[in-house]
Protein backbone atom coordinates (compact mmCIF):
# COMPACT_ATOMS: atom_id res chain seq x y z
CA UNK A 1 0.00 0.00 0.00
CA UNK A 2 1.89 2.98 1.14
CA UNK A 3 5.01 3.75 2.32
CA UNK A 4 6.32 2.72 5.91
CA UNK A 5 7.67 5.73 7.65
CA UNK A 6 11.09 4.74 9.08
CA UNK A 7 10.82 6.90 12.36
CA UNK A 8 8.26 6.16 15.14
CA UNK A 9 6.34 8.86 16.79
CA UNK A 10 4.47 7.46 19.83
CA UNK A 11 2.83 10.91 21.42
CA UNK A 12 3.00 12.77 18.13
CA UNK A 13 5.43 14.98 19.10
CA UNK A 14 8.93 15.36 16.98
CA UNK A 15 12.05 14.43 19.58
CA UNK A 16 14.63 16.72 18.77
CA UNK A 17 18.56 15.77 20.35
CA UNK A 18 20.92 18.60 21.30
CA UNK A 19 23.47 17.12 18.53
CA UNK A 20 20.86 18.91 16.43
CA UNK A 21 21.32 22.36 17.39
CA UNK A 22 24.26 23.86 15.63
CA UNK A 23 27.00 24.66 18.62
CA UNK A 24 25.29 23.05 21.19
CA UNK A 25 26.63 19.66 20.68
CA UNK A 26 27.29 18.02 23.62
CA UNK A 27 26.44 20.92 25.83
CA UNK A 28 24.88 19.62 29.06
CA UNK A 29 22.64 22.18 30.78
CA UNK A 30 21.59 22.18 34.47
CA UNK A 31 22.85 20.10 36.62
CA UNK A 32 25.47 19.83 39.29
CA UNK A 33 29.47 21.59 38.43
CA UNK A 34 31.07 21.11 41.70
CA UNK A 35 31.33 18.33 44.71
CA UNK A 36 28.27 17.72 46.68
CA UNK A 37 28.24 20.59 49.18
CA UNK A 38 31.53 21.56 48.54
CA UNK A 39 33.10 24.43 47.39
CA UNK A 40 35.36 24.66 43.96
CA UNK A 41 38.77 25.26 45.42
CA UNK A 42 41.83 26.47 43.68
CA UNK A 43 44.08 25.07 45.03
CA UNK A 44 46.44 28.03 46.52
CA UNK A 45 46.39 29.02 50.12
CA UNK A 46 45.14 32.75 50.84
CA UNK A 47 46.53 33.26 54.50
CA UNK A 48 44.38 35.40 57.07
CA UNK A 49 44.64 39.11 57.22
CA UNK A 50 46.64 40.01 60.41
CA UNK A 51 45.15 41.02 63.42
CA UNK A 52 46.54 44.82 63.50
CA UNK A 53 45.06 45.16 59.97
CA UNK A 54 41.62 44.67 61.64
CA UNK A 55 41.57 46.32 64.22
CA UNK A 56 40.25 49.86 64.07
CA UNK A 57 42.14 53.06 65.62
CA UNK A 58 40.57 53.92 68.69
CA UNK A 59 39.13 57.08 68.02
CA UNK A 60 36.74 55.40 65.64
CA UNK A 61 34.39 54.83 68.63
CA UNK A 62 34.26 58.19 69.39
CA UNK A 63 33.66 59.34 65.63
CA UNK A 64 30.32 56.87 65.51
CA UNK A 65 29.09 57.84 68.76
CA UNK A 66 29.34 61.36 68.97
CA UNK A 67 27.18 62.07 65.58
CA UNK A 68 24.93 59.54 66.87
CA UNK A 69 24.30 61.16 70.21
CA UNK A 70 24.61 65.26 68.64
CA UNK A 71 21.59 64.10 66.31
CA UNK A 72 19.57 62.62 68.69
CA UNK A 73 20.07 65.79 71.12
CA UNK A 74 19.08 67.73 68.16
CA UNK A 75 16.21 65.87 67.65
CA UNK A 76 15.01 66.19 71.66
CA UNK A 77 15.80 69.79 71.74
CA UNK A 78 13.99 70.48 68.72
CA UNK A 79 11.18 69.27 70.24
CA UNK A 80 11.65 70.45 73.31
CA UNK A 81 12.12 74.20 72.07
CA UNK A 82 15.68 74.74 73.71
CA UNK A 83 16.73 75.63 69.89
CA UNK A 84 17.42 78.90 68.77
CA UNK A 85 14.48 80.18 66.43
CA UNK A 86 11.52 77.65 66.80
CA UNK A 87 10.76 74.18 66.29
CA UNK A 88 11.53 73.45 62.28
CA UNK A 89 12.16 70.49 59.98
CA UNK A 90 15.68 71.60 59.23
CA UNK A 91 17.07 70.66 62.91
CA UNK A 92 15.17 67.18 62.86
CA UNK A 93 16.84 67.17 59.42
CA UNK A 94 20.04 67.97 60.57
CA UNK A 95 20.13 64.97 63.31
CA UNK A 96 18.69 62.35 61.19
CA UNK A 97 21.94 63.22 58.90
CA UNK A 98 23.81 63.16 62.21
CA UNK A 99 22.28 59.65 63.17
CA UNK A 100 22.80 58.52 59.55
CA UNK A 101 26.94 59.73 59.02
CA UNK A 102 27.52 58.07 62.53
CA UNK A 103 25.87 54.27 60.85
CA UNK A 104 27.69 54.44 57.95
CA UNK A 105 31.09 55.01 59.93
CA UNK A 106 29.84 51.98 62.44
CA UNK A 107 29.59 49.61 59.08
CA UNK A 108 33.56 50.37 59.01
CA UNK A 109 34.25 49.43 62.55
CA UNK A 110 36.36 45.87 63.05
Amino acid sequence: MGMASKTKSTSGQKRRSSASRPGQAGVSHGGRVSGKGQPASSGRYTRPIPRQVRRSPTWMMGAILGPIALGFLMIILNYAKLLPGSATNWYLLGGLVLIFGGGMIATRYH
